[in-house]
């Protein structure tokens, strides 16, 4: 493990064609008690960066004092936060913020130099994973996870990187997530206050082969039930995206629906 002292290069990205889902099959429909869509606007934001917050403050204190305002990170290209919210009252339940590498290098490659088969990848990295103390958390918690593996399926990344401290780690373990320096200790990330994390990779292209070898208690969850309250398309704002993903996501989730994947755009609901 070599820990990052400059920065590296890395060849060009160009996005791929719209991935191609294979045809529709039958499946169980699953309503969930919350929504998870892509932050919409500044409310939305400031509702993710609360819930982002108040999960931080129990295990992390010191970082959490710091989280309390939207991060640079939140806006920047290549970046989508996830925001999960309650039917009952839109409270704020949890939230993710994935970046891509098509743009800049990832928070983690700012402590760490990744592999070599890993830098040539197209990747994204998972960030600020929080959610709410309530018995629902679990639950949003995995939900904000498919969320996030289909629309990096949808853009066609290739691997998905974390930085996961003690404790979460065993969390990203029971997703089949591969430790990229097995056997090396923990590495101090400068996002997270210098507290040790180890790395784990999780290799979308296979994810479904790997939960279905395994016979994953979460493969049903996960890739053999539609959940429509999980939506990957683009926000309705003002502020469009200004990476390649939004245009793109859109076409995705208007051209069909991948076995298993979150459901199609909804009205906008007025929030």
């Amino acid at each position: 493990m070599t820990p990052q002292t400059s920065s590296h290069s890395r060849p060009a990205l160009k996005w791929p064609p719209l991935y191609a889902p294979p045809a529709a099959q039958e499946q169980r429909v699953e309503l969930l008690p919350f929504t998870v869509e892509q932050v919409a606007n500044a409310r939305d934001l400031r509702a993710a960066v609360r819930v982002r917050q108040a999960a931080y403050a129990r295990h992390l204190p010191e970082l959490a004092a710091r989280l309390g305002e939207p991060e640079a990170a939140d806006e920047a290209p290549g970046t989508v936060v996830l925001l999960a919210r309650s039917k009952l009252d839109g409270e704020p339940l949890g939230s993710l913020r994935m970046q891509t590498n098509a743009e800049d290098q990832l928070p983690l490659e700012a402590s760490v130099e990744l592999p070599l088969r890993l830098r040539c990848l197209r990747l994204a990295e998972v960030t600020r994973l929080g959610v709410t103390h309530q018995a629902v958390g679990r639950l949003v918690s995995v939900a904000l996870f498919k969320t996030a593996f289909f629309l990096a399926r949808a853009l066609d990344v290739q691997s998905v990187v974390v930085a996961a401290r003690s404790g979460l780690d065993r969390y990203y373990q029971r997703l089949l997530f591969g430790e990229v320096f097995p056997g090396q200790e923990p590495v101090p990330m400068r996002h997270a206050a210098m507290v040790p994390h180890r790395i784990y990779e999780f290799d979308i292209e296979r994810g479904e082969q790997l939960w279905k070898a395994a016979a994953h208690p979460l493969l049903q969850f996960m890739v053999e039930t539609q959940h429509p309250d999980l939506d990957i398309s683009e926000p309705q704002s003002d502020r469009q995206q200004s990476w390649p993903a939004g245009h793109l996501v859109a076409q995705f989730v208007r051209s069909a629906r991948a076995p298993g994947g979150p459901g199609q755009s909804r009205p906008p609901s007025g929030r």
